[in-house]
């Protein structure tokens, strides 16, 4: 096969030089979990922190695993987050496309030319794909590896299929360096032929990886270190090609406990639904970012950074090798505090979904509802569950009218509702600040603690003895008319004992 090689010249022309270029890679297999989102936070943080360019890349070479609205998933993490790439497939770039399946050509062409080198040989062997994956083929038995360029090309030209594979040497060892690992040394002997391009002429990962961060410029490649034993092989792809190579980030698991991965299999949260659960992005992506890196210097001791302030602090030295822990009551600590910082008007925004979950009656104020549950949530999805009694008036026991610290019991909480009764229907202006007034000048009169009679109110107002909220809150949502119905029901229920 005569090789082009203006082509290959051009194709190095393209490459952009002399600043950072990093990439988020992701195969639309599926949902992303928690450490594909920090692969690609990481990629962009090491991109910003240097001024340099981000960049989306698509691997569909694997089709048969191909999910349908995967790629709309990433598209939306990535926005929903704000890690905003400069080049991709929506955006295009210098060195498109960016999306695997669409360079198609290209790797062929690539992988001819290291048959040309001698770093790569055509294989027609029909071997068993699970036999090659247990390691149970031993690439000395491969006549293929023997065969001379002349005869292995009249058989391609005679239609015979085959794949090709990477020419491992024999003898030595492969070394390659890891920003966090360090030094790693593999030998030779160790490492299989690995297929390059396949039958149906798609390239494997592996292949397609090293091309592509090659001819996209990335000067910094970060992936999870399950990759580490694959980087003998890109290092031996370089070096064929003459290729320089990138800086190696490999980042330790996230973990699900000491022993276990995180995995969707085992129930463990995706992105996806670490939103449907109620985490908000910011707060998902400032966790994210701590589970295996920590800042140092002046920002040694901070917790809390808005994406801007992790781009400036992010240095790759702070990356850990040991395996981060996913701990559930830790991101609820953080997206409670980033719930607090938002303003009035966004949390409500953000909490009427789900106050609508439970409060179906359109009469009800969400964004008054909304006020009093900021304080008071750890994550969006508490909010149903507090607010149950806002359409319905749950069942409720007498008992419920006793509280030692207000000094209640049945009879004091009869006493008070039959007192709150008349004063709450002269309240004609029904706002918060009325009925405020109406009921603490009640218990002035009365001779008694607010909560005395406040505690009788709410508990006939709620039917709950924990609210997100007090009396005065309450019923100032309800309304006058439903509120006074409450109340005569709590007294009717005092007085049938």
């Amino acid at each position: 096969m005569e090789l082009d090689t203006a082509f290959f010249e051009d194709m190095e022309a393209r490459i952009p030089k002399g600043k950072v270029r990093t990439r988020f890679a992701p195969s639309p297999t599926g949902y992303m979990h928690v450490g594909n989102l920090r692969t690609a936070l990481y990629a962009y943080l090491i991109a910003r922190h240097a001024g340099g360019t981000f960049l989306l890349r698509i691997e569909d070479t694997d089709q048969g695993r191909l999910v349908e609205g995967a790629v709309d998933a990433v598209y939306k993490t990535l926005r929903e987050c704000g890690l905003n790439h400069q080049e991709g497939p929506d955006l295009g770039g210098p060195v498109g496309p960016y999306i695997q399946s669409e360079r198609r050509e290209l790797y062929g062409k690539y992988a001819h030319l290291l048959v040309e080198k001698g770093a790569a040989y055509r294989c027609f062997c029909e071997k068993c794909a699970s036999k090659e994956d247990s390691g149970e083929f031993d690439r000395e038995d491969d006549p293929c590896r023997a065969l001379d360029n002349a005869a292995a090309e009249a058989r391609a030209a005679a239609g015979e299929p085959y794949v090709i594979r990477q020419r491992i040497p024999h003898e030595g060892r492969t070394t390659f360096h890891d920003v966090t690992f360090g030094d790693i040394s593999v030998e030779n002997g160790e490492i299989e032929d690995q297929i390059l391009l396949k039958r149906d002429g798609l390239p494997t990962y592996n292949f397609a990886n090293v091309v592509d961060d090659h001819l996209m410029g990335i000067t910094h490649v970060v992936r999870g270190s399950e990759y580490l034993s694959s980087a003998p092989k890109y290092n031996l792809l370089y070096a064929a090609f003459g290729w320089e190579i990138p800086a190696y980030v490999h980042c330790s698991p996230v973990m699900r406990d000491a022993h276990n991965k995180m995995s969707k299999r085992h129930g463990d949260p995706s992105y996806e639904d670490l939103v449907a659960e109620g985490y908000l992005s910011q707060a998902i992506l400032n966790y994210v970012a701590l589970l295996g890196w920590a800042p140092r210097g002046a920002r040694a001791e901070q917790e809390f950074f808005t994406l801007e302030e992790l781009a400036e602090a992010f240095e790759i030295a702070g990356i850990s090798k040991s395996p981060a822990i996913f701990d559930r009551a830790k991101l609820d600590y953080f997206n409670a505090a980033y719930l607090r910082a938002l303003s009035p008007a966004d949390f409500a925004r953000a909490a009427e979904p789900w106050i609508r979950k439970a409060v179906k009656n359109p009469a009800l104020d969400a964004a008054a509802i909304a006020a009093l549950l900021q304080a008071r949530c750890e994550k969006l999805s508490d909010i149903p569950e507090k607010l149950d009694f806002f359409d319905a008036l749950p069942d409720y026991g007498v008992e419920f009218f006793t509280n030692k610290k207000s000094k209640t019991n049945p009879e004091v909480s009869k006493r008070m509702l039959e007192a709150a009764i008349p004063v709450l229907e002269g309240v004609e202006d029904w706002t918060a600040e009325a009925v405020h007034d109406a009921l603490f000048g009640l218990a002035a009169e009365q001779g008694v603690k607010n909560a005395t009679l406040l505690w009788p109110v709410r508990i006939a107002a709620a039917g709950k003895l924990v609210t997100p909220g007090g009396a005065v809150e309450i019923c100032q949502i309800l309304g006058k008319t439903e509120t006074l119905r409450r109340l005569r029901m709590g007294l009717a229920k005092l007085d049938s004992q």
